[in-house]
């Protein structure tokens, strides 16, 4: 089985899809591995690294023998051209807003898989990429803010005098706010937080927050079956941006994680809630890849607006390339490994796998994806009808018998 990384090509990517440690795996597993030249650098991973893990360190044209494909960011147009009909892509493939690029995966015959659409089941959750990348997001959201934040964060109480805590305000509470919730508490500051969800009150609470919200019947049963907040009327956003916006006003440090899938991000603070804050606050955005949750947000700068800083950095797991890299790379393998045959080292899909049906965007030249039209069915190759063995001929008879009897008589 022969497998290729490349070298990221989109939005200046500093993550890698394989560390060291899952190309042993990956190598232990009957894989040929092949990395395109300084693909690890920005993750402080070398081409030597790779080598003593089992890698061979080339150029992109091992792409077009490789029977799978591990990336960080879907492929562009022109490098899906370059891979094998029928080659296994796994990657996040972002496809909304980005469907001339799906639309070339498929016209390439690949069999792309989108990691984002991981189902959140038990079964999944080493393989829940938006988890593992949004975790680091949100304790990178605290680090960036803390960095911009031109005061200590922690209570201190000095000879000299007391410096009073920074007020942290998370603005959504999945992964990356808990983490961000978490993160900052962990230095010392006093944290709220909100969501639209119930069962994240009792979550934002056992990390030592205290929860903000209009908790209505609406909120009670704001919250899909599979784990998402459900986009909230406009009655119940007009009650939560009354309370919120009394609130941000006294905040020192504002972290916005809400994102609806296949959607543009909910705008949840205005300007003139920017404008309420003190002079020298901090505002991380990090919604800002589908138009920000913060009225002002400039994708991959800081925004002054006043004396406050509205940071838009997108991919904020990927400033910390290093340990989002190490995390990405068990997502992909755990993944792989249901797509192989152990006993035999070859590739081995089972198609009605609920998680590759889940993941499954393109495949047989066909987009297949039900969110873009398709029916979700792979349809399986049609199994060649046996050749039946020719007939024995049976000698003919020759005695008088071998005409028909009509009755006993004429036997007789």
């Amino acid at each position: 089985m022969k497998l290729f990384v490349p070298g990221e090509t989109i939005n200046a990517e500093t993550r890698v899809a394989v560390s060291a440690d899952t190309v042993k795996k990956l190598v232990a597993l009957g894989f040929q591995v092949n990395i395109e030249k300084g693909a690890g650098v920005h993750s402080r991973i070398s081409d030597n690294d790779y080598k003593q893990a089992g890698a061979l360190i080339g150029d992109a044209k091992a792409a077009k023998t490789a029977d799978v494909v591990l990336k960080v960011l879907r492929p562009t147009p022109a490098e899906s051209k370059q891979y094998k009909k029928g080659a296994l892509v796994l990657a996040m493939m972002d496809p909304f807003g980005n469907e001339p690029d799906v639309k070339a995966m498929a016209s390439a015959g690949i069999s792309s898989f989108a990691m984002e659409f991981m189902p959140r089941i038990t079964r999944a959750q080493s393989m829940d990429v938006l988890s593992s990348q949004a975790n680091l997001a949100g304790y990178q959201a605290v680090v960036e803010a803390a960095a911009v934040f031109d005061q200590a964060l922690p209570l201190m109480m000095t000879a000299a005098g007391t410096v009073p805590a920074a007020k942290c305000f998370v603005m959504g509470a999945g992964v990356a706010g808990l983490q961000a919730i978490a993160t900052a508490r962990r230095l010392g500051a006093i944290v709220t937080a909100t969501d639209v969800r119930p069962a994240a009150k009792e979550q934002v609470e056992s990390l030592g927050a205290k929860f903000v919200a209009v908790e209505d019947d609406e909120f009670r049963d704001a919250e899909t079956a599979a784990g998402y907040a459900k986009e909230m009327s406009k009655e119940y956003q007009a009650k939560q941006a009354e309370l919120v916006a009394s609130h941000i006003s006294k905040q020192d440090i504002v972290i916005t994680t809400a994102l609806i899938p296949g959607r543009p991000a909910p705008r949840l603070i205005s300007a003139d809630m920017v404008k309420s804050m003190t002079s020298g606050s901090v505002v991380v955005d990090l919604a800002v890849e589908r138009g920000g949750n913060v009225e002002g947000t400039k994708s991959g700068t800081i925004a002054k607006v006043g004396g406050v800083s509205i940071i838009g950095y997108p991919n904020l797991a990927g400033r910390i390339a290093a340990s989002a890299s190490l995390l990405y790379a068990k997502n992909l393998l755990a993944f792989l490994q249901t797509m192989i045959d152990p006993e035999k080292g070859k590739l081995s899909v089972n198609w009605k796998d609920e998680l590759v049906q889940a993941t499954l965007l393109t495949h047989g030249g066909k987009i297949v994806h039900s969110a873009f039209g398709g029916d979700g069915k792979v349809e399986a190759k049609p199994k060649a009808a046996p050749k039946k063995a020719p007939a024995k001929k049976t000698p003919a008879k020759t005695t008088a018998r071998s005409k028909p009897v009509k009755s006993t008589k004429d036997a007789t």
